[in-house]
């Protein structure tokens, strides 16, 4: 039985102090794969470290990232909605810190560096998709019910290094239009990158979280029991497809 063991880590971009929260599986012995998990609106919470464990009993070892700072899990959409804001409106620091995380989980002697994947839930789903816009150093990307808008529209040519993307999304999220997601899909083709995505229908924003409802916004997000399952399995599929290359 994989024996999950998670700490909390301490990790600086510029002068400002970051917490992720590190685990893998401590009866593995030598590398393994490595993920960058990027938080939702919500931060570095127990639902992340939940996903992340998780993953860790795939046998790959995770660092969440943390882009808030200061292990910040903001509750209310007053705080959330300007934190968004913030990193939308200020993308060097946005990626820099998904960068270091990067560095961060690639130092850690049980990963392998050259097996790197992102992972990200709503704002870590944009999260992702951004960073293999404006970096690409990854194997490949996957974001759940991504904030799709968010993400830049603005792709280099296909003679850059970039990973493969996978996009879950639900077909009722009014944070990936479908008129979005098709111009997103345009870029991605034209960058050079192997795309692909997964529509599930009757699905709103934030389908994998079953406290969504607490947002009471019925309209605009909801748990999808089966929606959740049908992405956890395309996630494994595609992990498995990347780091077996």
């Amino acid at each position: 039985m994989p024996k999950i063991v998670g700490k909390p880590i301490e990790y600086f971009y510029d002068t400002s102090r970051l917490v992720g929260y590190f685990c893998g599986d401590e009866t593995t012995s030598g590398k393994r794969p490595g993920i960058v998990l990027v938080h939702d609106a919500f931060g570095v919470g127990d639902y992340m470290k939940r996903r992340a464990d998780a993953l860790a009993e795939l046998g790959y070892a995770v660092l969440v990232a943390d882009i808030w700072g200061e292990g910040a899990q903001p509750q209310e959409e007053s705080e959330i909605g300007p934190l968004i804001g913030r990193f939308a409106g200020d993308r060097a620091t946005w990626m820099g810190r998904l960068q270091e995380a990067h560095k961060v989980l690639t130092s850690q002697p049980q990963v392998d560096a050259r097996k790197i994947a992102s992972i990200g839930f709503c704002f870590g789903g944009a999260s992702v998709l951004e960073y293999l816009r404006t970096s690409g150093d990854t194997q490949g990307v996957v974001s759940f019910h991504g904030g799709l808008d968010l993400v830049g529209t603005e792709w280099s040519s296909p003679a850059g290094k970039r990973g493969k993307a996978l996009i879950l999304t639900g077909a009722d999220d009014p944070m990936a239009k479908s008129s979005v997601l098709l111009e997103l899909q345009k870029s991605l083709t034209q960058a050079g990158v192997d795309w692909e995505v997964n529509i599930y229908g009757n699905t709103k924003h934030g389908f994998t979280r079953p406290d969504s409802d607490r947002a009471n916004k019925p309209e605009v997000i909801a748990y999808n029991s089966q929606s959740e399952r049908r992405s956890w399995a395309a996630m494994r599929r595609f992990l498995d497809e990347i780091f077996s290359a």
